[in-house]
């Protein structure tokens, strides 16, 4: 019996039917319990809606981080771009700088000549090939200005 009943010697009917009403509760529960640890479909079914949901977090803390990297990525690209395009100018208004005149007018009047000379159709195709060089001409400068950087370190390493 519980606290109750025990000091007082003898428990009156009342008591005793909350004792029982009280012990079919606690047993109910228990059951219940029971039950649901028994229930391994149940708790199956828990778990994959737990997965699911941790793997559904994962993948949009995933898009997150590409659309991050992704956009970083655009940046420095940018940078990189603009850095590669000024080298290339001031390498460009180098050699221009360090050609001698004559050199450059001889090589105008040879240009010149090669020009009244060419047939048509070359020129034509030259026409054609300046078009896709403008079109491309990103991957054009970025390439020429591996190329550049190719020959500086090649050319420091000699000297060591």
């Amino acid at each position: 019996m519980n606290d109750r009943t025990q000091g007082e010697g003898s428990a009156t009917p009342e008591q005793l039917r909350e004792q029982v009403e009280h012990t079919r509760e606690e047993l109910g529960r228990t059951v219940e319990a029971l039950a649901a640890k028994a229930d391994v479909g149940a708790q199956a079914r828990a778990k994959a809606a737990e997965v699911q949901e941790k793997a559904a977090e994962i993948k949009e803390q995933t898009a997150q981080k590409t659309a991050e990297l992704k956009e970083q990525t655009a940046e420095k690209a940018a940078l990189v771009t603009g850095r590669i395009r000024e080298k290339a100018a001031q390498v460009a208004g180098a050699v221009k700088d360090r050609t001698p005149d004559p050199v450059l007018d001889r090589a105008e009047r040879i240009a010149r000549a090669a020009a009244e000379r060419t047939p048509d159709e070359v020129r034509t195709a030259a026409d054609d090939v300046v078009l896709v060089a403008r079109s491309h001409r990103t991957p054009l400068l970025v390439g020429a200005a591996v190329i550049v950087v190719l020959l500086l370190v090649r050319r420091s390493r000699r000297r060591k």
